[in-house]
C-alpha cells in the first residue's frame, strides 16, 4: 500500500544519509595549574598609579544645581541693582503709588480698556495699565490708579478672588513705591505662594487668603455678586 501514497509524504519515510567520520580531535596539552604564590615578589615591586576618581552621576548634578544657582544669583544681583520702581524714564507708571491696586492673574485676552471698565465699578479710575513683554503680548498682570483713597481700599478688600474673563484675579496693594526694600518675585521678593515648591507647600487657593466658605466654593466671585 505503501507504494501508493505520494512522494512527498513517502519521502518523509525514506532514511536519512550515513553519518560521515569525523577524525577524533586531538587534545592540547594543558600547562599544569599552579598557584599565585610566585607572582606575589612581582606586586610588591610594581609602582602602582593613584587611583583616579571619577565624579558620580550625583555629583555632577549637585555641580549643575550649583552652578545654576550662582548665576540666578547673579543675575539676580545684576537686576536689583538696576530695578528702580520710581525711574522717571518709567512712561507707563502712575501718578500716586499709594492710590494705585497692583492686580495679578489675569486672562491674557484682556485689555486695558477691560480693566480699567471692571475696576470702574468701585469708583473713578484715573488710568489702568497692562504689563506686556517686547513683543507687546500681556504678561498677566497690571495696575489700576484709583481717583480717591477709598475707592482704592474697597477695591482692595472686595475685589480679590473675583472672577474676570473666567480668571480668579489677586489684587494687593502697589509695594513698588510705598513698602520700603519691596522687590518683585523676579528679584527674589514678592508674596506669591503658588510656586513655593511641591503640591504639600505652594498655595492652592486664589486671591491673597483662603476662601470664606471652602476651596471650591470661595467668596462668589466677590464685586458685590459680580463675576
Amino acid at each position: 500500500m505503501a507504494h501508493y501514497l505520494p512522494p512527498a509524504i513517502m519521502s518523509l519515510f525514506q532514511p536519512r544519509p550515513p553519518i560521515p567520520f569525523k577524525e577524533p580531535v586531538e587534545k592540547r596539552k594543558m600547562y599544569p595549574y599552579s598557584g599565585v604564590a610566585a607572582f606575589v615578589k612581582n606586586l610588591k615591586e610594581y609602582n602602582h598609579p593613584p587611583p583616579e576618581k571619577k565624579e558620580t552621576p550625583i555629583e555632577r548634578r549637585k555641580k549643575r544645581v550649583a552652578k545654576k544657582k550662582d548665576r540666578h544669583e547673579k543675575r539676580v544681583a545684576s537686576q536689583s541693582g538696576r530695578w528702580n520702581p520710581n525711574h522717571p524714564d518709567n512712561i507707563n507708571m502712575t501718578k500716586d503709588g499709594f492710590k494705585t491696586l497692583f492686580v495679578g492673574r489675569l486672562s491674557f485676552e484682556i485689555t486695558e480698556g477691560d480693566l480699567k471698565q471692571e475696576f470702574e465699578y468701585y469708583g473713578p479710575v484715573v488710568k489702568a495699565h497692562l504689563v506686556t513683554d517686547k513683543d507687546g503680548k500681556s504678561r498677566g498682570y497690571g495696575f489700576v490708579e484709583f481717583e480717591h483713597s477709598r475707592d482704592l481700599k474697597e477695591a482692595y478688600k472686595d475685589a480679590d478672588g473675583r472672577k474676570v474673563n473666567k480668571r480668579r484675579i489677586l489684587v494687593d496693594v502697589e509695594r513698588g513705591r510705598t513698602v520700603k526694600g519691596w522687590k518683585p518675585r523676579r528679584l527674589g521678593g514678592g508674596l506669591g505662594g503658588t510656586r513655593k515648591g511641591g503640591k504639600d507647600v505652594n498655595q492652592r487657593f486664589s486671591g491673597r487668603e483662603p476662601p470664606a466658605y471652602g476651596e471650591r466654593g470661595g467668596r462668589g466671585g466677590g464685586g458685590g455678586g459680580r463675576s
